[in-house]
């Protein structure tokens, strides 16, 4: 079964939530639906399996949090439980993603009494042990090898849960954790005893075919992105390799941009980026896959904060991040994955607001365009740089060369 929601608004207070719930979300100052929340909750909420399709950033996150606190405040168990046996498991590719997710999920279940604990890699494994081991959780938020690293030392059963959330299962393939999540899996009840959510941003076969395997009559929803696509305006730079800093410092400085988001394809390209606009007193930081988890956390707190203009990051490090008010998305090199450059520019034009998107296309990376413009079923427009963006910049020594 499919949707697509070309409907009126649906509210929240209209979906028979439960009270506590429903103060969260007007707490967060929600009243009505997004697209997904809108096609997806009239089934979650009655029970079905789902798989959807959704980018980061359209609701999504709220949508199964919904369901699942919904289910839980409605059915609560009166026996006995146990530290380390959730009735709630949401599995999320990176560490970043998990913890936005446990963030939100402690946000809608404050009034409930209900315990949210989120494991990732990373961080204080001590730490954790205690914080599972302490209390009851009712919901467990992980990235898939913590999770079965605490299954493993016995500090976690996860055959008595009710609910399964897969998110980002395009993701979780990519990154090569499928084999993890299967086990997972495996150990939850069968798909007929639990209720499962499963999430990606496209439907590949391999997605569809783990939904088959993982859900029980699934029901499938889609949303359009169009919609965030079109309050995103996208631009693509012609330049050569050399005037790409120079493009990109101009624009920082001359439009006096206070938040911007720049993705490169490689760990390298992002450091040396990072050193170069440094150089050149650009207050920035880098977020790739190699950087320690709590400095990838004060990271994000300073660019949050305004303290950091500008991040400069890798698709791995920048999937999942949740920023109110970025104004510009840099593509500093075009993404090999038109799935990809989706997901960058979705960093933008977020909660309804419009955002400003540019992909500088050189001759290492202008091929990748046509898939780009295939995926998101428009022609973009390419045109060279304004004049006043290619000033020349003042010669900065290179670091390497200077004395330290």
């Amino acid at each position: 079964m499919s949707s697509d929601s070309h409907e009126i608004q649906v509210f929240f207070h209209d979906l028979g939530l439960p009270e506590p719930l429903l103060q969260a979300i007007a707490d967060l100052g929600f009243q009505t639906c997004t697209p997904i929340q809108a096609a997806v909750l009239r089934y979650t909420l009655a029970g079905h399996d789902a798989l959807g399709k959704a980018q980061t950033g359209t609701g999504k996150t709220a949508a199964f949090l919904i369901t699942v606190i919904s289910d839980l405040i409605k059915n609560p168990i009166h026996d006995e439980r146990y530290a380390g046996e959730p009735r709630s498991l949401i599995l999320a590719p990176t560490r970043e993603l998990a913890l936005q997710i446990g963030k939100d999920a402690h946000n809608l279940a404050k009034h409930t009494g209900l315990r949210v604990t989120t494991l990732v890699g990373g961080m204080d494994y001590e730490k954790q042990k205690a914080l599972l081991l302490g209390e009851v959780s009712d919901i467990i938020v992980a990235t898939p090898g913590r999770l079965l690293d605490f299954i493993r030392k016995k500090c976690l059963m996860i055959d008595q849960v009710e609910h399964l959330v897969i998110d980002e299962a395009d993701r979780m393939l990519d990154m090569g954790f499928i084999p993890d999540v299967k086990q997972i899996v495996r150990m939850t009840p069968p798909k007929s005893h639990r209720q499962t959510l499963l999430f990606s941003a496209t439907f590949t076969q391999d997605v569809i075919n783990l939904a088959k395997s993982w859900t029980y009559s699934a029901v499938r929803v889609e949303v359009a992105s169009d919609e965030q696509h079109a309050l995103i305006d996208q631009k693509v730079y012609i330049v050569s390799n050399d005037q790409k800093v120079m493009v990109l410092f101009n624009m920082i400085e001359q439009q006096k941009l206070e938040r911007v988001m720049v993705f490169a394809n490689r760990r390298d390209q992002v450091r040396d980026l990072t050193e170069t606009l440094k150089r050149y007193h650009i207050s920035c930081a880098l977020l790739s896959g190699e950087i320690p988890q709590d400095r990838r956390i004060k990271t994000l707190e300073s660019f949050r904060s305004g303290k950091i203009k500008v991040l400069v990051a890798t698709d791995v490090a920048g999937r999942g991040i949740h920023v109110e008010g970025v104004s510009h998305v840099v593509n500093f090199t075009l993404p090999e994955q038109p799935e990809d450059y989706v997901h960058r520019i979705g960093r933008t034009g977020r909660a309804g607001l419009s955002g400003i998107s540019i992909s500088f296309a050189s001759e290492d990376d202008a091929f990748y365009l046509p898939a780009i413009e295939q995926a998101l079923n428009q022609k973009l427009t390419c045109e060279h740089p304004p004049e006043e963006l290619l000033k020349e910049l003042p010669y900065i020594q290179p670091a390497a060369h200077r004395k330290h």
